[in-house]
């Protein structure tokens, strides 16, 4: 598919306090992207309720068309912008980390459960999502979701590639010390499955972690087109398929694999 989209992405603030003030926060930057010509809003990791927020996960957990949705579904329709926004998913086996995609017209278009759970914090509330690709459509491109910790999986990303995926949306939590996710495995993974990967992170501190900001945009070719510093920030980034194109014209990587060499059962041993 060729297509070209331009996106917003907000690094906004701890998004710790009540539930109206983060939709608020999403409703403004929602507004922002909508004047500066974005067809699409990005918002972090569990951008509509907080994330470290320990018991209070359960307690604002809500299913997938819940009030959360129809707050942002109105949002979307009134501004025509899409909007990806993080939110605990009450499902069918318990809560889990999700990200929600409603489209500019309001419709929902995509939703996606973390599949790689991160320590104590993540396993202490949710449950691991089985779907590690879930795709939707904006303005011609194929984009795909994933969730902080699960990009750091080359596997994961290389799975998105595979299907499609064209413009990889990562809403991320990433907090001090891990900055080098942000600075180097984000890079990485972009270039070598060949594919956009915009990685929008949350800034501020959110009970006892100090989040790293860092939000950035990285073209297949590894090209960094947009990096936010550690304050609240909302980028503006044009995502073109006819660049990614011409990378993997140059940057053969996934047409070279040697697939003879991959079939490795679980202990390594062919």
């Amino acid at each position: 598919m060729n297509g070209r989209v331009r996106a917003a992405l907000f690094q906004g603030p701890e998004f710790g306090g009540d539930v109206s003030s983060n939709l608020d926060a999403v409703t403004a930057a929602a507004e922002r992207a909508s004047d500066a010509g974005a067809s699409i809003l990005v918002t972090p990791e569990m951008s509509t309720t907080g994330y470290d927020i320990g018991d209070l996960v359960r307690l604002r957990a809500e299913p997938a068309s819940g009030p959360i949705f129809s707050r942002l579904a109105a949002v979307a329709a009134r501004t025509g912008v899409a909007v990806v926004y993080g939110y605990p998913e009450l499902g069918e086996n318990g809560v889990y980390n999700s990200v929600r995609v409603i489209g500019a017209d309001g419709n929902a278009l995509a939703n996606y459960r973390k599949t790689h759970l991160f320590g104590d914090l993540d396993r202490g509330h949710f449950e691991p999502g089985d779907d590690p690709v879930v795709q939707f459509e904006v303005e011609g491109l194929t984009c795909g979701v994933l969730t902080c910790y699960d990009v750091e999986f080359p596997e994961a990303v290389r799975a998105h590639a595979d299907a499609g995926t064209q413009w990889l949306v990562v809403p991320t939590g990433l907090m001090v010390p891990f900055d080098i996710v942000a600075t180097h495995v984000v890079p990485a993974r972009a270039y070598e499955s060949q594919l956009f990967v915009t990685y929008v992170n949350r800034c501020g501190t959110e009970t006892d972690l100090q989040y790293c900001g860092l939000t950035c945009a990285i073209a297949p070719d590894g090209t960094e087109l947009a990096r936010a510093g550690r304050g609240e920030e909302t980028l503006v980034v044009d995502i073109d398929s006819h660049d990614l194109a011409r990378s993997r014209e140059i940057n053969t990587h996934l047409v070279d694999r040697r697939f003879d060499l991959y079939s490795l059962d679980r202990k390594g041993t062919r």
